[in-house]
């Protein structure tokens, strides 16, 4: 047994479930020619079933106690471990530019979203992302359209990968318990609908501005950077509020917002 102690500071709630692990596997379903990131294996509750069934497992663990107690445990040479932040981490570290990463991880709440964001950054390296976090969490992840949770993390995600609930984990699960339920959730990066978008950052500024004023009609939010007239030739309601617009309507006035910007 383990004597480290966990430390709040990162975020720690060590997985210790059977049954739990074996859904996330089932739901993964990795294969021996793959090459798999884990992101926070603390005790390697994960990591050491994902080893027997896969090529090559690269993790990273920010803790450098966890990440000695790994090394001293675990000798297999398909097992690299990075110590470091995967915040600042660099997959392209790793080669695999050719969509092939797999990626799986129980992720610190607090760092949830930002860290989902730098992943997606290199999503020309991953086929899929597979992340245990805050249901609450996973909840807006997946809202549809009008849902009251639906807002800028929802269309933030679904405008570079298709995101799907798995399934939810209860708190008894985890040592220590968090005080919320857990989900997890699966991420695909989709460059056909990312490649839509003409200035990534110039869309994200748009969905955040609509968002932060979500109870006023869209014409009154944007109005700094587009015209009611230009929403409508979008065929968007002018008058609709952020929470109705889906996706591909808030990839079109990003898109026009940028070209606006363009011709200035």
């Amino acid at each position: 047994m383990s004597g480290h102690r966990p430390r709040k500071y990162f975020g720690q709630h060590f997985l210790h479930d059977r049954n739990i692990i074996d859904k996330i596997l089932a739901g993964i379903a990795p294969r021996a020619d793959e090459h798999f990131i884990e992101i926070g294996p603390g005790h390697g509750a994960l990591t050491r079933p994902l080893l027997e069934r896969v090529g090559r497992l690269d993790v990273i663990e920010i803790d450098r106690d966890l990440a000695a107690e790994l090394a001293t445990q675990i000798s297999d040479p398909k097992l690299a471990i990075h110590v470091g932040d995967a915040l600042k981490f660099d997959f392209a570290e790793l080669g695999a530019e050719d969509g092939t990463l797999r990626l799986v991880g129980n992720l610190p709440y607090n760092i949830s979203t930002p860290l989902l964001f730098h992943v997606l950054d290199h999503h020309r390296r991953f086929r899929d992302i597979h992340v245990m976090l805050q249901k609450e969490v996973v909840d807006r992840m997946t809202a549809p359209p009008g849902n009251r949770t639906y807002g800028r993390l929802t269309v933030s995600l679904a405008a570079r990968c298709r995101v799907e609930s798995l399934f939810a984990v209860k708190p008894g699960s985890f040592t220590p318990a968090p005080r919320v339920d857990s989900a997890v959730a699966r991420l695909t990066p989709d460059p056909v609908r990312r490649a839509k978008i003409v200035d990534e950052a110039v869309f994200d500024r748009v969905v955040t501005q609509a968002f932060n004023q979500r109870r006023k009609r869209l014409a009154n939010a944007l109005r700094s950077i587009v015209t009611e007239s230009q929403i409508e030739a979008l065929g968007i309601d002018p008058g609709a509020r952020a929470e109705k617009l889906d996706v591909d309507a808030f990839i079109r006035l990003g898109n026009r917002v940028a070209n606006n910007a363009t011709r200035d």
